[in-house]
């Protein structure tokens, strides 16, 4: 071990700095103990000293913080921390939330797992239980730092000791700076109390806003109007008038109410199914879990169906779900022994036997050594809000938005305070946002007319989800003109983003929402219908907006040719585009499901060049489709392959707009 004299680097160096960048600890190497208890999970581990803190500027003992084995230890205790990237160092800050004073000395590592002193403190430099303890550096350190070492005397202060986090700059600018929170509230709009039409001296929490922006659903417990003896959580429902002020909320109507505790988690993009607290039994009893109804031709809603979940574990008294707009997404809080602490948030994916999948911890960027809880997935499927105490904040518990950051529901961005007008100094949750990206509902306890109640602010942008567009519509046969039962696949073309829709004409126009920002296309199919895509563009748009989508099929008929729709060729060339299969599997799939049922396969092209190598060309061409349609299972008997080279034109002209019509493969269906 080498103490280093701090000298005044070379001026190249100097000019090599980078800007300012704070690096948050981000593994932990190695250390002396930490507090382990059988019936808790992950908290007071080490592993949260990782990352951002959870309690300051308010500092306060923590589970999200690491915390020794025993209070007091004579042999002393220690830690090592490492950084995403080395780097010339010109400040250490340590944030010790608790029992604060312990740290005997801070040590640097640098590439070469080297160790240099870079303070000692001395017995009684704590000016308080819990602070921000800084070692200041006179110059940068003349290495990169790659990892930190604190040092601790656990004898010096009685008790347990807490460290939350451990962050490095290459600046004098005090690191804090970084993670304050807003203080003027001036910088969002007022909060509007939704007034007695809604709220009352009973709780009203878990607001939902339909995808229309014109039913609201919410929570109320103990209200007189509640069902059965004891006035359980009752759901209730406002709708927004002409005015656009709300009506006077109702209480929503058997089976989805009953004696027991009810709340709705959140209603699908298009209105028709809604994601409810519990399993639901016939006889009027309750289960820990969640279920599904769906909205009747009648106008009803169905006895809600459960879901379940493989392995689902919850050792918490309490759980909160919310349902991602592609239907097949789950996540939720629950309290198990790998949580990292209290309730966290995990995800579940839907299985083709519609079951769920076993919940996964959606990972510390989200989860902390506190409770999180009231999760909300946005329309746009990318956002999600929620509350916690494990990260910094304004009271006992705040909101916070993260982002998803890939399609594995497990990497999410670092969670960002909503702010003052939403947060306040007590319990902040519930909150939920209308698909239009104007309003944001939450609840709250402060300045409400007795207990919880309802409000809502105009969204900050900072806070706002992707700006969404609603495309509805009909399905309808392109002959006849009149409606048709069909399968909408909804997919992304720059992701794994799909969504499933179930068009039924009885139910009204399909409706779904999806981010502006995604160009998406449309595959519609219907039994004796030829499949049908459709691309679509919204990117132009900067708001809310919606797209009315009439969308015609073509019924299949035996012994009529169809032009293979998106089958492209390379000039000159045989080999099928990756973009063709699409469609070719759409032909697949029409044999599959009409087992009686053959198909001729005609190719063509226009008249230009030698009439010999046009024929051996669309011969080559039918003969790579009947290749492909084999090897996706279609027996060869059932495939006729016929090419007419120029022989057959669609137009004569010698306009290469027009000529490009005759270079097709056509396909028709027949019976033997």
């Amino acid at each position: 071990m080498r103490q280093f004299a701090l000298v005044i680097v070379l001026l190249c160096s100097l000019f090599n700095l980078p800007a300012q960048s704070v690096q948050w600890a981000s593994k932990v190497l190695t250390f002396s103990s930490e507090y382990t208890d059988p019936l808790l999970g992950k908290e007071y581990r080490a592993l949260h000293i990782l990352g951002r803190p959870s309690k300051y500027p308010k500092f306060a003992a923590s589970p999200s913080a690491w915390q020794s084995l025993t209070p007091d230890n004579p042999g002393g205790e220690f830690i090592i921390v490492s950084f995403d990237t080395a780097k010339v160092i010109k400040q250490v800050a340590i944030f010790e939330n608790f029992g604060a004073g312990s740290i005997t000395r801070v040590d640097a590592l640098d590439e070469n797992n080297r160790l240099f002193l870079l303070k000692e403190f001395p017995n009684g430099y704590a000016l308080a239980n819990g602070q921000l303890t800084r070692v200041r550096l006179a110059s940068p350190t003349p290495f990169k730092v790659k990892s930190i070492k604190i040092t601790l005397n656990s004898m010096r202060v009685q008790g347990y000791s807490q460290i939350d986090a451990i962050a490095i700059s290459d600046v004098d600018t005090p690191i804090e700076d970084r993670i304050k929170l807003e203080v003027d509230p001036n910088a969002y709009l007022v909060k509007e109390n939704l007034g007695t039409a809604i709220n009352s001296k009973f709780n009203e929490i878990c607001p939902v806003v339909s995808p229309d922006g014109k039913k609201l659903y919410f929570t109320r417990w103990k209200h007189p109007d509640n069902l059965g003896a004891n006035k359980n959580q009752d759901i209730w429902v406002a709708n927004l008038n002409d005015k656009q002020q709300w009506d006077k909320a109702s209480l929503f109507p058997s089976p989805i109410n009953n004696d027991e505790n009810n709340a709705v988690c959140g209603i699908s993009p298009n209105g028709k199914t809604m994601l409810l607290n519990n399993v639901y039994g016939k006889d009027g009893q309750m289960e820990k879990g969640v279920s599904l109804s769906f909205l009747l031709r009648t106008g009803e809603w169905s006895f809600p169906k459960p879901i379940r979940i493989q392995n689902f574990k919850n050792k918490s008294e309490y759980s909160e779900y919310t349902l991602a707009p592609n239907g097949k997404v789950l996540l939720m809080t629950t309290e198990t022994k790998d949580s990292y602490g209290g309730k966290d948030i995990y995800v579940s994916f839907l299985k083709a036997d519609d079951t769920w999948t076993e919940p996964k911890n959606i990972g510390s960027s989200v989860n902390t050594g506190e409770s999180e809880s009231t999760p909300f997935i946005a329309p746009d499927g990318q956002t999600m809000y929620f509350s916690s105490s494990g990260h910094v904040g304004y009271g006992n518990n705040d909101i916070f938005l993260t982002r998803r950051l890939d399609d594995s529901w497990l990497n999410w961005s670092v969670p960002e305070n909503v702010g003052p007008v939403v947060n306040t100094n007590q319990w902040d949750g519930y909150f939920t946002v209308s698909a239009k990206g104007d309003f944001a509902y939450f609840s709250s306890v402060e300045n409400s007319m007795g207990a919880e109640d309802i409000y809502r602010i105009k969204i900050p942008d900072k806070v706002k989800p992707q700006t969404l567009v609603q495309v509805s519509g009909q399905v309808i046969n392109q002959l006849s003109k009149l409606p048709v039962a069909s399968k909408i696949l909804v997919r992304s073309r720059a992701s794994a983003d799909t969504m499933q829709i179930d068009y039924d004409p009885y139910l009204g126009d399909f409706s779904f929402m999806w981010p502006s920002k995604k160009p998406f296309y449309l595959e519609i199919k219907s039994k004796g219908f030829l499949m049908k895509r459709v691309n679509l563009d919204f990117r132009d748009q900067i708001s809310f907006s919606e797209s009315k989508q009439i969308i015609g099929l073509t019924p299949l008929e035996l012994n009529k040719q169809f032009k293979v729709p998106n089958l492209n060729f390379a000039q000159s060339k045989s080999e099928i585009s990756k973009e063709s299969f699409a469609s070719l599997d759409e032909i697949v799939s029409i044999l599959q499901d009409n087992e009686g049922l053959n198909v001729l396969i005609e190719g063509h092209t226009d008249n230009q060049g030698d009439w010999d190598e046009n024929l051996k060309l669309s011969n080559e061409r039918v003969e790579q489709v009947k290749g492909y349609l084999i090897k996706q299972g279609i027996e060869s008997s059932r495939i006729q392959a016929k090419g007419w080279g120029g022989t057959k034109l669609l137009s004569t002209s010698t306009a290469e707009e027009k000529r490009r019509l005759n270079r097709r493969v056509e396909f028709s269906f027949y019976v033997k």
